[in-house]
Order: structure tokens, then sequence, then C-alpha cells
């Protein structure tokens, strides 16, 4: 009993960290902007401030999209203990079984039987001795099978409630995934109103001038790691390709599906959030900057690319601006992490 009241406890205060989180991840953060521009000018700021809170916003639901995986597993796990223990109940049915069809269970009766039996007070001792030993048997039997439901009971309990939770939030975040949508389309609408000057000093803000693609066999000529090698053909085989909230390929990416469809490619899992491969192996400094590093924007961390060297990165870059190549040195530059090491 002692197991199961600690491994209940530890569901539960796993459930209310993962709860916290989200929450904490989703409060506030869709709040759309009102305010009318009263100028082109003051139109193109308000795009570029919006694209740079959408950015923001793919990131915090991409943190949340982790947080419903890990409360829906454990919902899963917490099942499969109601299911083992509920297993563990059922395995006494037999004894349960033997015991009823008996009739032996230690009663007054039984040991009226004895002495009206029993040859001689011999006789009579040892079937009043075996009576206790099957009477504490029975009763150890039966306790142990209340104790065993007692704690299937607890872990049902304690699998709908991770399963419950996982639901709330799973819609949860559907909710503010289709808010965030509509602001997205509102973004793309007014983008579309501007003029082609007024866009490109809007890309420019927001993720720098686009430059011409390099020639990936002469960016990976010096590189003498293949997996390194094999992320950046990979990364700079998408540019042009559409910039999709959510997506890791192969027809559209936002900025961390990009990078780690560019390092599946190689054998390397990433986690699809900027914020989670800002986190990954070694951190380098801007002069220290080699082919293959992520880098990433902003603080908190909402934007990640993939280095390809001299001064250049390949990213998904933001609301309806494809994948591009463009200079690493852009606002909101916040480090760079090394995740392969050596050849």
């Amino acid at each position: 009993m002692q197991r199961t009241r600690t491994t209940t406890r530890r569901w539960r205060r796993a459930v209310l960290v993962l709860t916290a989180v989200l929450s904490a991840s989703l409060a506030g953060t869709l709040t759309p902007a009102t305010a009318a521009p009263g100028s082109a000018a003051d139109a193109k700021t308000l795009v570029e401030q919006t694209g740079a809170q959408l950015s923001q916003l793919d990131e915090q639901i991409h943190q949340a999209e982790a947080v419903v995986a890990q409360q829906q597993q454990a919902a899963t796990d917490a099942a499969a203990q109601a299911a083992a223990a509920q297993a563990a109940v059922d395995a006494y049915g037999p004894q349960l079984q033997a015991i009823a069809k008996s009739g032996i269970s230690g009663s007054t009766s039984s040991r009226l039987a004895a002495f009206l039996t029993s040859e001689s007070a011999g006789d009579l001792v040892d079937q009043m001795t075996t009576l206790d030993m099957i009477a504490s048997h029975v009763q150890g039997v039966i306790s142990a099978v209340a104790a065993a439901q007692a704690q299937a009971d607890a872990a049902q309990a304690t699998a709908d409630q991770a399963a419950a939770q996982a639901q709330a939030s799973l819609a949860q975040l559907q909710q503010q995934q289709a808010q965030l949508q509509q602001q997205a389309d509102q973004y793309q609408a007014d983008y579309q109103r501007l003029s082609a000057a007024e866009q490109t000093q809007v890309n420019a803000a927001l993720a720098g001038p686009s430059l011409g693609a390099p020639d990936a066999d002469v960016i990976v000529s010096g590189v003498a790691s293949d997996v390194i090698a094999t992320a950046i053909r990979t990364a700079l085989a998408q540019v042009g390709k559409p910039y999709v909230f959510g997506a890791s390929g192969p027809n559209g990416f936002d900025c961390s599906g990009l990078t780690s469809f560019a390092y599946a490619a190689a054998g390397i899992s990433l986690p699809h959030s900027s914020a989670a491969q800002s986190r990954l192996g070694i951190a380098v400094s801007r002069s220290d900057l080699q082919p293959g590093d992520l880098v990433y924007f902003y603080s908190p961390v909402s934007h990640v690319g993939l280095y390809i060297g001299n001064g250049m990165m390949v990213h998904a870059r933001t609301y309806g601006q494809p994948v591009a190549v463009t200079s690493v040195d852009l606002g909101g530059y916040a480090g760079a992490r090394r995740i392969v090491t050596g050849g």
C-alpha cells in the first residue's frame, strides 16, 4: 500500500507540474493587435511587430505541444499500471473460488464439527490447530486481495485523472492553434496590402534580406563531418519552400521544423522547438561559428536557423516568407550551439 500511495502521489505531482507549464506557456500569449495604422509607415511597423509576435507564439505552441505529449504519455503509463494492478487482483480468482467451494473459513460451525467428530483430546487439538492454520491462510488471502484491489482502484483513478488532464490540455492547445491561425491570416492580409518596397523592408527587419543560395558542393567542400554535410545539403535543398507553421517538411517548414528535418536526414533527431534546440550540444561564440551550428534568436528563444559558413545561415523565416539564405547577423541574435563535434 505504501508503494501504491507513493506511485499515486508521483503521478499527481507530474500532472500538476505539466499543467502549470502548459498554463504558463499559453496564458496571455494570443492577444491580437487591434490598433489601426494611421499611415503607411505605421502599417509597416505594425506588420513587423505582428510578425515578431507570431514567431514567439509559434514557439510557445511548440512547447505546449511537447507538454501535451508528456501528459498523454503519462496517461498511457498510468493506464498500464492500472491494468497491471487489476491483473494482480484477477490472479487471486482461483484461490477465492477454492475457498468458496470448500466452505472452510474458520467459523464456529467448523470448530463444532471438529469437536463432534474428534476421537480423542489429541485429535481435537490437531483438528483445531489445522482449522486455525486454514483460517489464517484464508484471512491472508482475503487481506492480500483487498490490498491489491485498493492498489488497482488507486491506479485506475490516477489513470483517469491523467487521461482527463491530457484531453483538456489538448483541447486548449487546439483552441490556441486556431486563434494563432486567425492572427497569422490577418498578418498575411496586412502584409499583402503593403507596397513592394515596404514588404522588402518588413522582410529585412524580420528575417534579413535574402541572399543567393550558394552551391552546396562549395559549402560542404571544407566540412569534415558527413553528418554536417548531409544536414547542410538537405537544408539548402529546401530553399524556396513555403513557411508553414508546425511543418517539418517535406513541402513546407517552420524554423525548428527545417533544422530538425535537415539533421534527421543525417540520422540525428532534434526536438521540434527552437527553445529546446537552443539547449542542445555545446555553446559556441559568434566568432567561433562553424557550418552545421544551430543559431538561435530572441529572448526567450523563438527562432532558429542552420549556419552554413561565410556569415550565412539557411532558415525558415516567418509567415509568408519562404525558406531562404540570409546573413546570420540579424537583430535578436542570441547565441549558437554545436550539436555535432569532430569528424
